[in-house]
């Protein structure tokens, strides 16, 4: 019985530790959003391209797109919750492309995590596009021009002074295969910075990842 007992309750830490994502929470049921920018010359590189989207096409000049505008929780996160809501059309999530890449992208962001926030479609779409808009994406990321390597941090620090009010605790970039592949910025459900949670801030710590040039 004790050997049961301490089994129990490893299992019980070793449950807290982990990462509290769900499926099929409670619509609406989260406390802030995080706002997920993706560098799209990364995502073509490692994704876009062999999949030959049109997002990757050179005539767009893609920097920053809206990978999408999750619901957060404290610790962890919702997706895929339950909700009455209507699903948006498939007009209304092609016009998401010029900011999203695709409307294909719109439509998987509403399913994982629109119908989490407990909005109309209409209106999630509405408010991803206002966060997207609220962000200054810095002038020297959205014109590079070339390739680069440099330290994550220095493209953290260019959201920091190019968007007054974002503070280093609201922001953390991500990387995947040694290249820059998102900006994440915390906002409150009014759409204003505020400090990311824990299991959000885990920023990429390369010294020289790469930075592809917008194409």
């Amino acid at each position: 019985m004790r050997q049961l007992s301490l089994s129990a309750a490893l299992l019980a830490l070793v449950l807290a530790a982990a990462p509290a994502a769900a499926e099929g929470e409670r619509a609406g049921a989260f406390d802030y959003y995080v706002l997920a920018l993706s560098w799209s010359p990364s995502f073509c590189t490692l994704e876009g391209d062999a999949r030959g989207e049109d997002q990757c096409d050179p005539r767009h000049d893609h920097s920053f797109t809206l990978h999408g505008l999750w619901p957060q929780n404290e610790r962890g996160w919702p997706s895929y919750c339950p909700s009455t809501a209507r699903d948006p059309s498939r007009r209304e999530t092609a016009a998401m492309a010029d900011i999203m890449g695709s409307g294909g992208l719109a439509w998987h962001q509403w399913k994982k995590h629109g119908r989490c926030s407990g909005l109309p479609a209409a209106e999630y779409l509405e408010a991803s596009r206002d966060a997207y808009g609220a962000v200054t994406i810095p002038p020297v990321l959205a014109d590079l021009n070339r390739d680069v390597t440099l330290p994550a941090k220095v493209v953290e620090d260019a959201f920091l002074d190019a968007n007054p009010g974002l503070t280093a605790q609201g922001i953390t970039i991500t990387c995947q295969a040694g290249m820059i592949r998102e900006a994440r910025i915390c906002l409150t459900r009014d759409l204003e910075f505020r400090a990311c949670g824990a299991d959000v801030s885990r920023d990429c710590t390369l010294p020289n990842a790469l930075m592809e040039a917008v194409r």
